[in-house]
């Protein structure tokens, strides 16, 4: 058979081996997750209607963040002033988690305001270029790689405001994004290091790396798994000793969280994704469906990147969907920061998995007569 013409990908997508039925199978899978995709439009606007941008709640969070963080500067323990910011607020301060763990705090009181912006604007460099090197060698034309630096920065648009620093998910995505990147088959310590690091700032961290030490073990990349749960043992004991810290200024009358059961579905990770990226100016419906095939491009992206962000992808979509509130949409920021660039692998993918479903190859009989 004559090799296909490849539109974009240096390599054809991982539908290109498929037999004609699971083809076809994959192209049903894709029309019932674009369709899944739209249920976002009937997700309640009173939340996610605020862009990622920082307005409404987002807002307050914010000025609780920055209000946690002058405490600190001012001289306070992290934990007072985290405790006097959540009453000032009337934020429950019940169970521990309620409380951000201390790391972006203390590091922003510690230094002044201008070496913050330049930290986090150093931080998004950093993730593209690590990114741009990944992907460097998957598309060797020049437009698709144009392509791939403006779905990068859609991704970033809400990584790239300086406001937004006080938020600990722009950091925590950010690291997740650059950690993801870095990692290499035998090579994985500085990833695994930045994904502690990730742990350290936001605590929902601690999915990617369960994720990245599940794949590492069906690898077998034991070694590398064991890494993983290394840096899980260090996050647990810090987490251990941050919940003593906040027993010590809290007590039985302070109010409790009303808990992260949110059960908003698969269609909220969807609008909530949508939201945190340059998505948002376009109409709902549109949006959804380019999530979804996003997603849809990452899974044919033949390579253990690919697969891995993917995993990564569905596995915060179901967190997102199960626990998150509404007023906690931002939790998609954590995956935010290169979520679009799946896209740049869908016109081969569609064009294979057409190829495949539509393959009906001739078999010619000859008659031998002796």
């Amino acid at each position: 058979m004559k090799p296909r013409r490849i539109f974009w990908t240096g390599t054809p997508s991982r539908f290109a081996a498929l037999s004609r039925n699971k083809a076809r199978l994959a192209l049903l899978a894709l029309v019932l997750l674009l369709a899944a995709c739209l249920s976002a439009l009937s997700v309640p606007q009173s939340a996610t209607g605020a862009s990622a941008s920082g307005v409404d709640q987002e807002m307050t969070d914010l000025a609780l963040y920055e209000r946690v963080s002058a405490g600190v500067k001012g001289g306070d323990n992290y934990y007072v002033s985290a405790a006097t910011a959540l009453r000032a607020g009337r934020y429950p301060l019940r169970p521990f988690l309620t409380f951000r763990l201390p790391a972006l705090a203390v590091i922003q009181a510690a230094i002044p305001e201008w070496a913050t912006n330049a930290m986090l604007f150093a931080l998004v460099l950093a993730t593209m270029i690590a990114w741009g090197a990944r992907l460097g060698a998957a598309l060797p034309r020049w437009l698709p790689r144009v392509a791939t630096l403006l779905l990068m920065l859609g991704s970033l648009i809400a990584f790239l405001q300086s406001e937004l620093a006080a938020f600990h998910e722009i950091w925590a995505g950010l690291l997740v994004a650059l950690s993801l990147a870095l990692r290499r088959p035998g090579r994985w310590i500085e990833a695994v290091a930045i994904g502690l690091a990730a742990m350290l700032i936001r605590e929902t961290a601690a999915l990617y790396v369960v994720v990245m030490a599940l794949m590492a073990w069906l690898e077998g990349q034991k070694r590398e798994a064991l890494g993983w749960g290394a840096a899980l043992l260090v996050f647990a004991a810090v987490l251990g000793v941050h919940a003593y810290a906040v027993s010590g200024v809290t007590g039985p009358l302070d109010a409790r969280s009303p808990g992260w059961l949110g059960l908003n579905g698969f269609g909220f990770f969807v609008e909530s994704l949508s939201v945190s990226t340059a998505l948002q100016i376009l109409p709902l419906w549109i949006a959804a469906l380019l999530v979804g095939l996003s997603l849809f491009g990452w899974a044919s992206w033949n390579d253990s990147l690919g697969l891995r962000m993917f995993v990564l992808l569905a596995v915060y979509a179901l967190a997102i969907g199960l626990f998150a509130r509404l007023d906690t949409f931002y939790w998609a920021l954590m995956i935010a920061p290169v979520s679009l660039v799946g896209l740049v692998f869908v016109p081969d993918a569609l064009r294979d998995l057409f190829v495949r479903a539509l393959d009906r190859r001739r078999i010619t009989v000859t008659k031998v007569t002796r």
